[in-house]
């Protein structure tokens, strides 16, 4: 059974997974979410204002009321419009989990079952048409999560994301490996993400292009981040740089 291994950090040092690890399998529940009950009714109703008001405190309050709150309800949320985001990649990162013809495909005698590898960028390609009712309003999530507050959890639900997915398809990597395919699939899907904001072609055929060649240049990308702490730093600078030169006041 293919078991799924949390991130451990030591400072100067790569720890690999180890038997003593905390993991789950498809036979333990999954960790709980990030929030509770009444937050998550409040974000649900606001979800479908986002197309319409985007990551705003807007939302949030038209959500609350939608959902049976006073306007003073948005008072739950401390960093405020942020949640908003959290939600939405929360949601689209549990998503994936229901794509069974991804996961589990039928194959036809004579076939051959899709690998990890074809797994992993189907996955990758589905999380992001998650964005596609959103996609306008996108540049306004990533101004959020660069936010100094705010890159920590960001950062943590993209490293989600990337062992969400590379779970999911079947990896069972115990090694160094595991690291730098997680590291190496986060930046992949952050720069896909970054470019689908500005692609107005059908059915975003450039992003699926550019996903395409970004995992063609996987192998140099792995071996140019020898962890996972070094990509954290360089990337977070790197997405600030970016924001900042579309005009984001961070």
């Amino acid at each position: 059974m293919a078991t799924k291994t949390r991130i451990l950090l030591a400072p100067r040092k790569l720890r690999l997974p180890s038997s003593s690890r905390t993991y789950y399998s498809h036979n333990h529940p999954p960790p709980p979410g990030p929030f509770n009950p009444v937050e998550s009714t409040i974000l649900s109703a606001s979800a479908p204002h986002i197309p319409t008001h985007g990551f705003t405190l807007t939302t949030l309050s038209l959500g609350a009321k939608d959902a049976g709150y006073i306007d003073a309800s948005t008072n739950l949320f401390p960093r405020g419009a942020f949640a908003l985001v959290q939600w939405h990649l929360y949601t689209q990162r549990m998503a994936l989990q229901k794509q069974r013809g991804i996961i589990s495909p039928a194959v036809r005698e004579g076939e051959r079952a899709p690998g990890v590898g074809t797994k992993v960028k189907m996955l990758t390609w589905e999380r992001l048409m998650g964005n596609r009712d959103v996609v306008h309003r996108w540049q306004e999530a990533l101004a959020l999560m660069a936010l100094p507050s705010n890159i920590p959890p960001s950062l943590r639900e993209l490293g989600a994301l990337s062992d969400e997915i590379w779970y999911l398809s079947g990896d069972t990597s115990v090694d160094s490996s595991w690291y730098t395919k997680r590291a190496s699939l986060s930046s992949i899907y952050a720069a896909s993400e970054l470019f689908m904001t500005t692609d107005k072609t059908d059915g975003y055929k450039e992003t699926r292009a550019f996903m395409e060649r970004r995992f063609g240049d996987v192998q140099a990308v792995g071996g140019a981040v020898g962890s996972l702490g070094q990509w954290v730093g360089f990337n977070a600078r790197a997405g600030l740089n970016v924001l900042r030169s579309k005009g984001a006041r961070i």
